[in-house]
């Protein structure tokens, strides 16, 4: 195929903006799914960890690892949680909300500088694909079972 199919070019951005969140997340001796973790912790009470898999788009066993590195690291804590004897609250540390705040800091920065060099219609075409391709997706119109 000579010409670039969809698929391709969501792949390629996606891994290249991967790459680039993954390069800066290093200054701080991070990684692009650290990063997205802390952003989807409620820093006032804490979520409960079995919410964050789903929230996040991952399995929980990915989720799990990144987890416990994060806590070897001093990011969050586990506590019991008082609505759900089952699960527990992963919470920031002070040092992860400062960490959380970086990470805040990168993706605005991103967003920021993508607005900066597409005009309004070109963002709102594209979000407005991206989401159609989203619901296509979900509600199984491409390939049916």
């Amino acid at each position: 195929m000579k010409e670039k199919t969809i698929d391709q070019l969501i792949r390629e951005t996606w891994m290249v903006i991967t790459k680039m969140y993954n390069e800066e997340a290093a200054k701080y001796d991070g990684t692009m799914s650290v990063g997205y973790v802390l952003l989807k912790i409620d820093p006032e009470i804490g979520t409960p960890s079995t919410a964050l898999a789903p929230m996040m788009g991952m399995v929980v066993t990915s989720l799990s690892r990144t987890l416990k590195k994060m806590e070897e690291k001093g990011l969050i804590y586990r506590e019991p949680n008082p609505e759900d004897g089952r699960s527990v609250l992963i919470k920031l540390t002070v040092y992860g909300s400062k960490m959380r705040e970086k990470s805040k800091e990168t993706v605005l920065q991103f967003n920021q500088k993508i607005k900066e060099s597409f005009s309004q219609k070109d963002l709102d075409a594209f979000v407005n694909v991206s989401a159609g391709i989203l619901e296509m997706i979900n509600k199984r119109k491409i390939y049916k079972d």
